[in-house]
Formats: C-alpha cells, sequence, structure tokens
C-alpha cells in the first residue's frame, strides 16, 4: 500500500505546495488532510503560478484524483473563488471531489475568531481571523455543520436553527457586538452553496478503500507544520488540529497501518508567522535580507515572516513525532549569498543543556541556542540539478542538517519550479 504523507516539519510554510506538485506525477489520489483557508500553498509550474487554500496541490494533473478530506474545514464561497480561478487558467477541476464529512465555516465563526483574537490583547496568538479555529471547536462540540448537510434542506435548516440561535446569544451578550445574519439569509445562502459544490461532494470512504486494495499510489497533503500541533507544537501557539503524520492519516481518512512513508518538509533556514517562542530568530540585516530573497510573505495573509536559522532541535523533535523517513529541503538558494550559515544543535538555560523541544513556552522563550557555524558557499545553487552540482560547502550544511535530523535527505530545492527539485530518493 503506497501511502505516503507530506508533512510541514517546522511552523509551516515550508514549501508543502510545490512537493505535492512535483510528487503527485506518482501518485493517482492527493488528500488534503485538515485545515481551511488559514493554510496557503503557492505552485509554480509549467501551467503558471498559482495561490491554493483549500484545492490539493496535486489538481494540476488531470490523472489524479483530488480530494479534500473530512478533516479539513471549508469556507464554501473561499473554495467556489479558488475552483473558479483554476477553471479561469484553464485547470480541470472535474477530478475534485469533497469529503461529505468535512465542517463548514459559518459566517459567525469568521465574527467569533476576530472578537475572540482581539479580546486576548497582548496575548494573542496570531491567528488568521478566518474561522478556522471556531469552526473546530463546533466540531468537537458536536454542534458544527458538515458539508453533506449543505445538499439537505431540512437537515440544514433545523441545524442552523439550532446553532445561530446559541451563536447570536454569545455575540451580544458575550461580546456586546451585532448578531450575526438573520437565519433565514444565511440558510439561503449556504443552501445555494451546496447547489453550487453538490457535483464535487462524495462520500470518499469507498474510493480510499478501492484505491487500497488496486494498490494505488497515495499522497496525503498536511497542512501548516509539526509545531503547530494542538498536542505536540508550541503550545498555545498553534493551530487547531494534529498536523502530523497521526493526524494526517486521520483528517484523510486512512487507515495509519497504510501509511509506509513520511516526508518532512523544511526549509533550508526557519520562519515562523504569528505569535509564539521562536529560539533562532533574527532581528539584523542578515534576517531581513533572507526574508526579502525568500520573498518571506504569507501566501494567505501577506504578513512577513518572522526569519532564523535553522533549529535542529526543533526539526529532529517533529521527525521524531511523526516517524519522517525522508527530508525535503526547501529554499537552498536562499542562503546563497549568507557569508556565515548558522545551525542550532541545542539549547542552554542557565547552566543546563537542552537537547529536545520543551513542552513549556515559558521556557523555549528563554532558552540561548547553542550554534554551530558554517561557510557559506557564496555562489548560485539554482542552476544545480544534481547534489554534485551544489559547491562542497552547501553540500556539507545540507548532509549536516540530514544528520542532526535523523532521516534521509530526499529532495533539495534550489528554486521554485518543479526542475529546481534536486531529486535524491525515490518516495514512491
Amino acid at each position: 500500500m503506497p501511502v505516503v504523507a507530506v508533512l510541514g516539519a517546522q511552523w509551516g510554510d515550508e514549501g508543502k505546495g510545490r512537493i505535492v506538485d512535483l510528487l503527485a506525477a506518482k501518485a493517482k489520489l492527493v488528500v488534503r488532510a485538515g485545515g481551511g483557508t488559514n493554510a496557503g500553498h503557492t505552485v509554480i509550474n509549467h501551467l503558471g503560478t498559482f495561490k491554493l487554500h483549500l484545492v490539493p496541490a496535486g489538481i494540476f494533473d488531470p490523472n489524479v484524483l483530488n480530494v479534500i478530506g473530512p478533516g479539513t474545514v471549508i469556507d464554501p464561497a473561499a473554495l467556489l473563488e479558488e475552483i473558479a480561478s483554476l477553471r479561469a487558467a484553464g485547470i480541470d477541476t472535474s477530478n475534485l471531489m469533497i469529503s461529505e464529512r468535512a465542517h463548514v465555516v459559518m459566517p459567525y465563526h469568521f465574527q467569533l475568531d476576530g472578537l475572540e483574537e482581539s479580546s486576548r490583547g497582548a496575548n494573542e496568538i496570531g491567528t488568521t481571523r478566518r474561522g478556522i479555529g471556531p469552526t473546530y471547536v463546533d466540531k468537537a462540540a458536536r454542534i458544527g455543520i458538515r458539508m453533506g448537510d449543505l445538499l439537505h434542506e431540512e437537515t440544514l435548516l433545523s441545524r442552523m436553527t439550532s446553532v445561530l440561535e446559541q451563536k447570536n446569544k454569545v455575540l451580544t451578550r458575550l461580546y456586546n457586538a451585532p448578531a450575526d445574519t438573520a437565519i433565514h439569509d444565511t440558510y439561503l445562502r449556504y443552501l445555494d452553496y451546496g447547489r453550487q459544490l453538490e457535483p464535487f461532494i462524495r462520500p470518499i470512504h469507498p474510493i480510499l478503500q478501492e484505491a487500497l486494495r488496486q494498490d494505488q499510489p497515495i499522497l496525503i497533503e498536511g497542512n501548516q507544520g509539526a509545531l503547530l500541533d494542538v498536542d505536540h507544537g508550541t503550545f498555545p501557539y498553534v493551530t487547531s488540529t494534529a498536523t502530523g503524520s497521526a493526524g494526517a492519516c486521520q483528517g484523510a481518512g486512512l487507515p495509519p497501518t497504510a501509511l509506509n512513508g513520511v516526508v518532512g518538509i523544511y526549509k533550508a533556514y526557519a520562519t515562523r508567522v504569528g505569535a509564539g517562542p521562536f529560539p533562532t530568530e533574527l532581528h539584523d540585516a542578515t534576517g531581513e535580507s533572507i526574508r526579502q530573497v525568500g520573498q518571506e510573505f504569507g501566501t494567505t495573509t501577506g504578513r512577513p515572516r518572522r526569519v532564523g536559522w535553522f533549529d535542529a532541535v526543533a526539526a529532529r523533535y517533529a521527525a521524531e513525532i511523526n516517524g519522517i523517513s525522508t527530508i525535503a529541503l526547501t529554499k537552498l538558494d536562499v542562503l546563497d549569498d549568507v557569508e556565515t550559515i548558522r545551525i542550532c544543535t541545542g539549547y542552554r538555560f542557565n547552566d543546563t543543556q537542552i537537547d529536545t523541544l520543551p513542552s513549556s513556552v515559558a521556557l523555549l522563550g528563554k532558552v540561548e541556542p547553542i550554534y554551530e557555524d558554517y561557510p557559506g558557499w557564496m555562489t548560485p545553487t539554482r542552476d544545480a540539478r544534481s547534489i554534485d552540482d551544489l559547491p562542497e560547502a552547501a553540500q556539507r550544511y545540507v548532509r549536516r542538517i540530514s544528520q542532526l535530523v535523523g532521516a534521509r535527505l530526499g529532495l533539495v530545492s534550489v528554486g521554485p519550479s518543479r526542475e529546481q527539485v534536486i531529486v535524491l530518493q525515490t518516495i514512491f
């Protein structure tokens, strides 16, 4: 059963979309496992440049079935807009499917997301305010609305009536905010979303099971990054889902026993969006240069990303938690003009050395990184097509990362296009 999960192994934004786009050529199914419009992928291929938020990055291959899995949460308006933009670019979306079990982001989720974040004041988490967290809260509270509900008028009206009454009380009494739009208007709008998306919504379990029986290669597309996992990340500065390999199986609707490979995607440096501890963060000209050269601005929000050196402590932790077997290292070329490059190999707090990621964000915010310094290669790498084409200093750097993380080096990207990915290991 050739099932491979592709996970972000840092704080997100590692380049999952372009790696999935590359690997999808050998897959029959690509399944998006979790998250919503808070996750964005930029994909550059022979068809153009695309910014995806909900649609799996295998959509560009007409021979690949793309599934938005049951673990995702969907803003129907945003999805319809994304589908329309793909069609306008000449992309066939008939190979897209949406799980009827995926939950729906409702208007009150947007309101609550913004109000809850603002109420935190100086303790803001850094949410995208796209309603994702509140939608997962309702899912756990068993009052959520699912994509399949949009196809059944009576079910949708019944569920929306009870939930909207409750949410309006929270908005008006707790936050002194205007109530959500009238139930009737919201009901009609979401019923129309259901009609437009009906060709895509279906049970995916039988399709996935048939693919497993036929031994078809399946790619699970993860969301965000391992260090934003709600259980194992830098809590509370995390997302609302399990972003690791176990969560990927759960969110895709595939058994963990089917998984036979986990690709962890790491940038050649580190970035983070929003609040939370970031031990290797750079606040100097080097950090700003990396940000500009790497175009480190959020695909979804446009926010500048925080930039730092590669953190091997956090990277190894992510690999161990998720069983990462293969590393895909992205954006190596961004470091082409950096004279001295650092890797964090441990933390120091007072007189104690710490070799794994602490669970306490208070402690993580106080540690001092222990660095190894490496000379930069100071020459372009964007034309490299094999590992031997890289300068010796770059080869030493990527191999040291592989050694510190404890996983084989499988892919190294030196630019945004498919052709600029050096393949060292066959993934499927």
